[in-house]
């Protein structure tokens, strides 16, 4: 027993050395460039081919080969990757989702490339680098793990990458060269990939998908030491190697025992699993937000172009029909990551996981072998299917709901490896499966009818998740997810309706697929299948059906011919180009055909020669224009334009007199102000525009932490009704962190929030804002996606108040209802963006009203407008909290003045009295 101990303890280390390995290399690569190398396991089997070319085909010496690839080509092909694909990504100032597809492009791109140049089949002659023996490549583990932890805690080389890790831009400014440090983490980060694969290549099948998606299971040890601690990695590494070696000696009877072979074989899929879901989030400082571009129109005449060519396999024959039933399924798949990813703006790598699912189900269902069901005709077996499979997608969406970016990435990737690994590689659940076409559609032709029928019904579900309240939801949450629930979005529960959504449409191509295929093959739903698929959905444009049943076509048509990976070698291309074109190949296309277009001569318009007269007359000495009359009323009493009508009119507001501003006009045009909380009695001679003292929003005994640092400590604050509260202070004071716990996306280490009687400390961002809390961020948040009246639409239809005709009054008072309201939010003005949010806000009818830096990005005139509409509000009812920068603007607009130092309100009062002290003490 002690000598199969013994034996087994050095099988585990084997394995986990290899493991080691590739946590080494992830995690000195994400440490140097922040990038989570997905192309990590790819890297690892090119090097693997590399190596077996030289030695097997080139017969060169094993030595010779081993120093061409390890020293050569991986450490080259990591400089390569960090020059010519992620450089270009930092210098053009792509976000994080840019950079994790550019990833995963390379991966498939890689994949691509070797089954195009060594075929898809597996080998087993790979030359043998190291024995079998544990202790040379436990030597080797050891040997680079304490180098680099030297060189990074001593040299000046490590000091630089610690530097570059932890503020990349203020290291450049300190004269770091990070893009040196970057192609250093990237070559050796490389060299470990390829190491690993030379070491596991002659123990495992060598082919084109084994191998690289093996080595990215183990990216769990490196998760699991939290993509820092090198010492952690080697030790989970090497403890999950000696665990699952040792699993196998177990043999019990029964139902356990194909679930424990399952996990026996499969330990590092449970560690990633475990890592991924249940330890803290990694990744948080790299959030995957959405490229801030409005979205791309669809060419015209493109749907009915697409119409006729997926008519055209009617008319085909023979083993083209027979290829072609494939691509309407797989439209209706990659339909499920429109829903998911371009819609819910959700990152999904387990999409292939809910196909196979719904494949599997079908033909158990079809076949009577589903506990509890009896056996079901093909289609229906398909609609159960579709209805089991989706409540599977929460175990995509429930993590999302606290994960977002790379840690939602991991998620959705280890729960697609879980279920390749424990449910379609199981012999239980999938042996002697075969799935028919329905009863009358078992012709090809008859087949793609059917096909046809429910890739309409997918498209028309696509599409319905487009329009309306909820498209506007989703498309709030994919732009900017603060704001959407700052707008009363709830945005948990849009999450679990887009990962569901998904999970039932993947099911339902995963089934055509199988049905079409008359099988149920495994391998058609592999973790590298749903990595190719999302690449390629994103690179056509995720938030397009159009590019989605065009990735179909093509991932169908190209890898039809004799060799596979011509697809996966042109998706991942075009995902290693991403940053180029972010909103997909037609926005490419559609801008260079502009840049190409020869430019005519521009001529002046009426408006034009009119203007250029008028400069002419006023160089010349003469009046523009007579001088004009003042307008008056029909009872002949002379008015005046306020700033408002100015402002809504598109004109110039210019300076409104003190005088004016201390008695606030409601807004000029009959535009009344959206409906607030009515005004309190005023029996006591304090109420009207100085407000009421009764506060509507308070804090008791405030505080917050972040990691032992004291954000707030303490904080009793009362925001009254009818009245506008201002807190200025310095920078790192706790404003933000108190705007935090007001509006609910930060909940209190101690304390309590109350609005009104009710207590409102643990409710999320969405619920407070339908109780009437709104407000406005100090970094702007729009939905660059949505027109300016669709933005304002999201406020008003998540609002507290359900009024028709508030986007209307809230557009007209913030100057909003010209043309600018049909226009995208991407690329307007930063002060037109400032008054959408402005609106957005106020268009709910908010009784609270919080204003985060509010004039912001707004010029003088702008300004002096927005006090005299903040002003209007007060007087109507409304409570307003404004943290701002501009004492002027504060000593005009505030009642009473907070100043807050070091997480504590340290003085309060008058304005006058209040910054007048801070004035003297500043001196």
């Amino acid at each position: 027993m002690s000598s199969l101990t013994y034996d087994l303890t050095l099988a585990g280390l084997s394995v986990g050395s290899a493991a080691a390995l590739t946590g080494i290399g992830l995690i000195v690569t994400y440490r140097a460039t922040g990038v989570l190398n997905f192309a990590h396991g790819a890297i690892a089997m090119v090097c693997a081919y590399a190596l077996r070319q030289c030695v097997v085909e080139w017969g060169w010496p094993l030595w010779l080969g081993a120093l061409v690839t390890l020293v050569v080509l991986a450490p080259g092909l990591g400089v390569v990757l960090e020059r010519f694909v992620f450089r270009p990504l930092s210098v053009l100032g792509s976000d994080p989702a840019q950079t994790l597809v550019a990833s995963i492009g390379v991966f498939v791109l890689l994949v691509g490339g070797a089954a195009l140049m060594w075929g898809q089949g597996a080998r087993d002659d790979a030359p043998e680098l190291v024995s079998a023996d544990p202790w040379g490549q436990l030597a080797v583990v050891a040997v680079l793990a304490t180098g680099v932890g030297a060189v990074i805690r001593w040299t000046r080389f490590g000091r630089e990458l610690r530097a570059v890790v932890d503020d990349r831009q203020l290291a450049v400014l300190g004269g770091i060269d990070a893009d040196r440090v970057a192609a250093a983490g990237w070559a050796f980060g490389s060299f470990t990939a390829g190491l690993t694969g030379v070491l596991l290549a002659p123990y495992v099948r060598l082919d084109p998908y084994g191998l690289p998606l093996l080595v990215m299971e183990v990216v769990a040890v490196a998760v699991a030491a939290r993509m820092r601690s090198l010492p952690v990695a080697v030790v989970t590494a090497l403890g999950i190697g000696v665990a699952q070696s040792q699993l196998t000696r177990l043999h019990p009877s029964g139902w356990g025992e194909p679930l424990l072979q399952a996990v026996g074989a499969n330990l590092f899929v449970v560690a990633l699993l475990i890592a991924a879901l249940v330890l803290p989030r990694v990744g948080t400082r790299d959030a995957l937000p959405r490229t801030a571009t409005a979205r791309v129109p669809t060419p015209p005449g493109a749907w009915i172009v697409a119409v006729v060519l997926f008519l055209l396999p009617l008319g085909f024959a023979g083993s083209d029909l027979h290829t072609s039933v494939q691509v309407p399924a797989l439209g209706v798949v990659l339909l499920s990551l429109v829903v998911v990813t371009g819609r819910g703006g959700q990152i999904s790598l387990g999409q292939a996981a809910y196909a196979g699912l719904g494949a599997l189900f079908t033909a158990l269902l079809a076949a009577g072998r589903f506990p509890g069901l009896p056996r079901l005709p093909e289609l229906a077996a398909l609609a159960v299917a579709v209805l089991l499979v989706a409540p599977l997608g929460l175990l995509t969406g429930w993590p999302a709901i606290s994960r977002q970016g790379l840690a939602l990435a991991l998620a959705t990737f280890a729960v697609g490896v879980g279920v390749s690994r424990f449910v379609f590689a199981q012999p239980y659940a999938t042996s002697g499966l075969s799935l028919d076409r329905p009863a009358g559609f078992d012709g090809d032709r008859a087949y793609y009818v059917l096909e046809l029928a429910l890739l309409a019904a997918a498209l028309l579900a696509t599409h319905a998740l487009r329009r309306g309240r909820t498209g506007r939801a989703l498309a709030a949450m994919r732009d900017h997810e603060s704001g959407a629930s700052a707008a009363g979005v709830k945005v948990p529960s849009l999450k679990l309706l887009a990962f569901v959504s998904g999970a039932a449409l993947a099911a339902l191509g995963g089934g055509l697929l199988g049905m079409g295929l008359r099988a149920f093959d495994p391998g058609a739903y592999d973790p590298v299948r749903g990595l190719l698929w999302f690449a390629a959905v994103v690179v056509l444009g995720a938030d397009s059906t159009l590019g989605a049943l065009a990735a179909a076509a093509l991932l169908v048509g190209l890898d039809a011919g004799a060799r596979g990976g011509v697809a996966a070698a042109l998706i991942g291309v075009l995902a290693v180009l991403v940053g180029r074109f972010p909103g997909g190949p037609y926005e490419a296309l559609r801008t260079a055909t502009r840049r190409l277009r020869p430019r005519r001569n521009a001529t002046l318009t009426p408006a034009g020669l009119e203007l250029r007269r008028r400069l002419q007359r006023r160089e010349q000495g003469r009046p523009l224009h007579p001088e004009p009359t003042t307008p008056t009323t029909t009872d002949g009493t002379a008015t005046t334009t306020t700033a408002d009508t100015r402002l809504r009119q598109g004109l110039p507001t210019g300076h409104v007199s003190a005088q004016s501003r201390q008695q606030p006009p409601a807004p000029a045009d009959g535009a009344p102000l959206p409906p607030g909380p009515p005004a309190p009695d005023d029996e006591s001679g304090t109420g009207g525009a100085g407000g009421n003292s009764n506060p509507i929003l308070t804090t008791c005994h405030l505080h917050a932490d972040y990691g032992g640092f004291t954000a707030l400590d303490g904080i009793d604050l009362d925001v009254p009704r009818g009245r506008i509260t201002a807190i200025v202070g310095p920078n790192g004071a706790g404003k933000s962190t108190l705007f935090h716990c007001l509006a609910g996306t930060l909940r209190p280490a101690q304390g309590h929030v109350r609005l009104d009687d009710r207590d409102i400390t643990r409710l999320p961002a969405h619920a407070r804002t339908r109780l009437g809390i709104a407000r406005t961020f100090q970094q702007l948040a729009v939905f660059p996606s949505l027109t300016v009246a669709e933005n304002v639409r999201v406020g008003a239809e998540q609002g507290r108040i359900a009024d028709q005709t508030a986007v209307e009054r809230a557009l007209r008072l913030f100057g909003l209802d010209g043309p600018v309201r049909a226009l995208p939010a991407a690329g307007l003005p930063t002060g037109t963006l400032r008054r959408v949010e402005l609106a957005r806000a106020l268009a709910g009818s908010p009784r609270v009203l919080l204003l985060d830096e509010p004039a912001a990005g707004l010029d003088t005139a702008e300004v002096t407008a927005l006090a005299r509409i903040l002003k209007a509000l007060a007087a109507d009812g409304t409570a307003l909290l404004v943290v701002e920068h501009d004492l002027d603007l504060v000593a005009d607009l505030a009642d009473v003045v907070h100043v807050m130092a070091a997480g504590r309100i340290v003085a309060s009062g008058p304005p006058d009295r209040v910054l007048d002290t801070l004035e003297a003490a500043g001196r």
